[in-house]
């Protein structure tokens, strides 16, 4: 009987020699209709209050399997409260924003507002939150979230329960006086070379200069008034939901961009065959309206309501609305990609690939939608 062969261990490493260069991993588009999402609303508010007040279905794409979201890395969640309930005060290290599609009610937070329909909001990280239905009908939001990349990291944190506006300062043991000279800002700071080398001291990465992220509010009756209203009028087509705290990144989140575009009814159609991509991941609900779009050769009818993977990691999509135009918010995870330096653009199929925000970006990109090439 010949002895079993002794099974080869080359330890916690992988030969990668000789690997080609890789693109990325496209995964098919997505539509979840308007029919769906009501069903799935009125099967939620038929389940009982859970103990934290939180009724929720995520959005779950067929490709997904370690971190579930509609990408691999952002989730897509349907909340429902009944009138008179409220959720139980949440805090994470998650960026959120919401869109309302049903009802409103009153987002409590520190510096909290009301939330009408179509409104959109942000939950910054580690600050609690809770929601509270004070209207008659049910209050049906879209929370969009980072949570499928920190839960692929193993690095999603949740708390339930922190008191609204409690201060993490409290109880850390320092005096004011060590909390002065032991900040950044007497930290060694010294100059390498000419190129710009700098060596700091760890204070830098401990104590790093705060950029205000407090929850803003977009309250869709305001934003309407500045989008085009018919067809000719030289209002704009597309405006970003801009938070300050993204800076350069030109986000809604530190993670997301949203914009709100409308385009109104009987406005000329695109009439080009080919469409544009980017790595950045782009997800659209459509508040009104009907057209289709073709992802990667694959054609997605769409109307109002309906919630569509637009735009998978770096595939081609085009879009065509109907005569009737439409509105619809768009979200996309464009201002992490800034931060990682990882956002590449390719305006034009044939035309070069820019990575924004590291080179010189996409100048003219109105005119090739505009004249259809």
């Amino acid at each position: 009987m010949n002895a079993p062969e002794k099974a080869v261990s080359i330890g916690p490493f992988e030969n990668t020699s000789g690997q080609t260069a890789r693109q990325p991993k496209i995964w098919a588009p997505m539509i979840v209709t308007r029919e769906q999402i009501e069903a799935e609303v009125e099967r939620l508010a038929d389940e009982p209050l859970p103990a934290n007040g939180r009724r929720i279905a995520r959005i779950v794409h067929p490709e997904a399997s370690d971190a579930m979201g509609i990408t691999p890395g952002t989730d897509v969640q349907i909340q429902v409260l009944k009138p008179g309930e409220q959720t139980v005060p949440r805090r994470t290290n998650a960026n959120q924003l919401e869109i309302c599609i049903r009802g409103g009610g009153l987002l409590e937070t520190d510096g909290g507002f009301r939330v009408g329909l179509h409104s959109v909001s942000t939950l910054p990280p580690m600050q609690s939150y809770s929601h509270r239905n004070d209207g008659r009908d049910l209050w049906v939001r879209l929370t969009y979230s980072n949570t499928p990349l920190l839960s692929h990291l193993r690095a999603l944190w949740e708390e339930d329960g922190e008191a609204i506006g409690a201060s993490e300062t409290e109880g850390d043991g320092l005096t004011d006086h060590q909390r002065e000279v032991y900040a950044w800002q007497n930290a060694p700071d010294l100059q390498i070379g000419d190129a710009g080398a700098r060596l700091r001291g760890y204070e830098y990465l401990t104590d790093i200069p705060v950029v205000g992220n407090p929850p803003l509010h977009w309250p869709f009756e305001i934003v309407s008034e500045h989008l085009s209203k018919t067809a000719g009028d030289g209002g704009r087509t597309i405006m970003l939901l801009y938070h300050p705290v993204t800076e350069r990144r030109a986000g809604t989140t530190p993670t997301y961009f949203a914009t709100m575009a409308r385009v109104p009814a009987n406005s000329a159609p695109f009439t080009g065959t080919r469409g544009h991509r980017h790595i950045s991941a782009s997800i659209n609900y459509h508040l009104t309206g009907r057209g289709y779009s073709v992802v990667d050769g694959h054609r997605l009818d769409w109307k109002g309501g309906d919630l569509l993977l637009s735009a998978p990691t770096w595939s081609e999509h085009a879009h065509y609305h109907s005569e009737e135009g439409t509105t619809a918010l768009t979200v996309q995870d464009h201002p992490m990609h800034i931060a990682l330096g990882s956002l590449l653009w390719q305006e034009k199929m044939n035309g070069p690939i820019f990575a924004l925000g590291s080179q010189r970006g996409q100048t003219g990109y109105v005119s090739p939608r505009t004249t259809g090439e």
